[in-house]
């Protein structure tokens, strides 16, 4: 079944899951619920039973595995049978896998299993939520007390992590279901409540938003991503790019990346350049690129027919005064010129001359019209700048208003996928498709991602550039895909946290931390830990019983994954202590030093009020559960290396500009701030672009590794979603 065919057969006609009351089948019901598929509970078959869907048609389909299969594909949830073909049958075999976490001698083998699988992932497959998660969390679920005896006891904590990620994510609709159908001892082991008591939602479609395109068929959908080369790609535009893919993928269509590169003065080779890099970079496959300009001569020809027409003209009305017009919906005195009048006109602008450059061209299209997008929008303006791929040969070019539905058209475009900011001019698009006599597209839209503190306007990041304000479009502050990525966020994180919001039509501003979660997510199972003192003030640490000679001990760089790899940490009777530790010490108190053991500090020295100096005794048979400081420290030996750590604040200090408001008006004065630090030296092979975990300090990315002793390794705070920089540094 085509997937437009299974949604009809679900909203159309009443569906309803018959099952033994013994053995409910809470994959089933869980998956139901989450993908928005109205089902009517029916406990009553007998003991033994295969769950069997019944729809009011008189059609049926029995067997867990396939309810669950058509469920995946009826689901409002973009990613739940997978993003293609590969996707779809792992899904297939992890339906297969879920049972034998059920089975009594398999059960722990398959939770260590998952634990391993789950390590590097947030996912069990691809970088949304599936069915296949749906599946293994209900089985896991439905052992009750075992699989939560084993959650407690933190044996598995890649699986503990995955599970419980996936529970926050949609703990409304799996707490209904687990409180009715799963006691203590598991699924069915004790009496269910009834369904109105406990799921009176269950009936409802609980789908948050449409994710099918209108009038789609499967192998006829072609979709395109248009962004203008003026720019790198930001998390605005990779929203964009990854939604066309998703449909592309989903309706077996084409895909095509399209250059609008129809204005001159502002785009360049480098802009195409580092957007495919991005495009690749965010995963997104595609047929074909092409651009405008290659339909430069065709987009001409188009103009002059519609001024022979009668349906443009040539206005000579200076810019401001037009604008005017246009708002008050007056007409051009030039708006009735003859043909004759309009064609000596055009071919003055087509060979750049003075008299040309005063001159546009506008559609005619209705100066009355309640929508301004319809009060005769500019079709054609001149503009002396070479364009980065043909020179000079062009005078004119086109806005992106006549270009774009002219070249959707020519290129069998079927859906044009376009944010609501546009939504006025839908029906401009539509009219000058009519005009030009050209074939429906198609458009659908998507709400634009708006980020706060953030501007996403390529012009107002442009002068954050020229103004140096940032170092370039890859700045670790930019919302561009390379600066994200250089602040150390993951492209699976991206991935999921754009398709987590799917192709809703509400306008939303999104919160940075909801981002930085996920990232956190899948960073921390995997990243090496590391330990860096800041330099500031930093106070050495004599330990009277310390060792006489420094030694090393090989220790994991990742106490809970292997894959981290070894580090070697020197032990001495002289370690430094950050400033902020020594301060809040007092004499005779009993410390931890972090994979050492406990020490007793014994003297504080001080010089007017400044700790310079402490002195202590080891006191490794004592107990670190009964302390309460819990210290980083690193041996006070020649191998330490010098760090740059290096923290970020968002470029304007506003959650959310209105409109009327000039973001000028609302930098943030100090938005990098930057403290010297000593760091342990594993860090030497720290390569660029590794994240690592410094202790009690966070997440940072590797921006410039270990070069030479003079040199500091710079590395990047990587925000976690919650906590704020520990960092005591100046500002710049």
């Amino acid at each position: 079944w085509q997937i437009s065919a299974l949604w009809l057969a679900m909203v159309r006609m009443e569906v309803k899951l018959a099952f033994p009351q013994d053995r409910p089948p809470l994959s089933i019901i869980s998956a139901a619920k989450i993908a928005g598929v109205s089902v009517i509970i029916d406990p009553t078959l007998a003991s033994g039973s295969v769950p069997t869907l019944h729809f009011s048609s008189g059609n049926f389909i029995h067997g867990v595995n396939t309810i669950l299969r058509y469920i995946a594909r009826a689901a409002s949830v973009s990613s739940f049978y997978g993003q293609d073909d590969i996707q779809a049958a792992q899904i297939d075999q992890w339906l297969e896998y879920a049972p034998l976490i059920l089975s009594g001698s398999e059960f722990e083998a398959a939770c260590s299993f998952l634990d391993g699988y789950l390590a590097t992932r947030t996912f069990l497959v691809g970088y949304g939520l599936s069915i296949a998660d749906i599946v293994v969390w209900s089985n896991l679920t439905g052992t009750g007390q075992r699989w939560e005896s084993l959650r407690r006891s933190k044996k598995y904590q890649s699986l503990v992590r995955w599970f419980n990620s996936v529970a926050a994510g949609y703990g409304d609709a799996l707490d209904e279901v687990t409180s009715a159908y799963v006691g203590k001892r598991g699924i069915g082991k004790s009496p269910a409540p009834s369904l109105k008591e406990k799921m009176p939602g269950l009936k409802e479609n609980t789908s948050g938003h449409e994710i099918d395109l209108p009038g789609a068929k499967v192998g006829e959908v072609c979709v395109r991503f248009a962004p203008e080369p003026s720019g790198y790609l930001h998390i605005g535009h990779a929203k964009a790019a990854l939604l066309n893919k998703y449909f592309a993928e989903r309706y077996k269509g084409r895909l095509i990346v399209r250059f609008d590169d129809t204005n001159p003065s502002k785009e360049s080779n480098e802009f195409v350049e580092n957007v495919l890099k991005d495009i690749e970079t965010l995963g997104v496959k595609y047929d074909v690129v092409t651009y405008t300009s290659d339909y430069f001569p065709k987009l001409m020809e188009m103009a002059e027919s519609l001024i022979k027409q009668g349906k443009a003209y040539i206005d000579d009305t200076p810019k401001e005064q037009m604008r005017s017009e246009r708002m008050d919906g007056v007409e051009s005195k030039r708006r009735n010129s003859t043909v004759e009048e309009n064609l000596s006109l055009w071919k003055e602008m087509v060979n750049g001359t003075r008299r040309g450059t005063q001159c546009c061209v506008r559609g005619k299209l209705d100066m009355q019209d309640p929508n301004k997008s319809l009060r005769d929008p500019v079709y054609y303006r001149c503009n002396p700048d070479p364009h980065h791929r043909v020179g000079s040969k062009y005078k004119v070019y086109p806005t992106y208003d006549f270009a774009c539905p002219f070249v959707d058209a020519l290129e069998g475009v079927t859906h044009a996928l376009r944010s609501s900011e546009y939504h006025d001019r839908n029906a401009q698009y539509y009219r000058i498709l009519q005009d030009m006599g050209l074939r429906r597209v198609e458009i659908y839209e998507f709400s634009r991602l708006n980020m706060v503190y953030t501007v996403l306007s390529k012009r107002k990041l442009l002068w954050f550039v020229q103004n140096k304000m940032v170092e370039d479009w890859t700045d670790a502050r930019f919302p561009t895909v390379q600066g994200i990525v250089r602040r150390g966020l993951k492209i699976e994180a991206l991935i999921q946290f754009i398709l987590e919001q799917g192709a809703s039509k509400n306008l939303n501003l999104m919160e940075w931390d909801k981002l930085w979660t996920i990232n956190k997510k899948i960073v921390d199972p995997i990243c090496g830990r590391h330990t860096a003192v800041l330099k500031e003030k930093c106070v050495l640490l004599t330990l009277a019983n310390g060792p006489e000679e420094p030694f090393v001990r090989i220790l994991p760089r990742h106490k809970k994954y292997e894959g981290a790899g070894k580090k070697a940490t020197t032990f001495a009777n002289r370690i430094w202590l950050e400033y902020a530790d020594a301060s809040v010490i007092s004499v005779g108190e009993e410390v931890t030093l972090m994979d050492w053991g406990n020490a007793i500090i014994r003297e504080i020295k001080t010089d007017n009020g400044t700790i310079t100096q402490l002195v202590g005794e080891l006191h490794l048979e004592g107990s670190v559960k009964m302390t309460k400081l819990k210290l980083t420290w690193l041996s006070d030996i020649e191998d330490l290396v010098s760090l740059s750590l290096v923290d970020f604040d968002y470029l304007i200090n506003k959650k959310k500009l209105e409109e009327d408001e000039d973001f000028l008006d609302n930098l943030n004065p100090c938005t990098r701030r930057e403290a010297l630090a000593l760091g342990d030296p594993n860090m030497r092979n720290v390569k660029k672009g590794e994240v690592i975990q410094l202790e009690r300090k966070g997440y940072y990315r590797c921006d410039v590794p270990f070069v030479r002793s003079s040199k500091p390794i710079v590395l990047f705070a990587i925000p976690d979603g919650r906590q704020k920089s520990t960092l005591i540094v100046t500002g710049a």
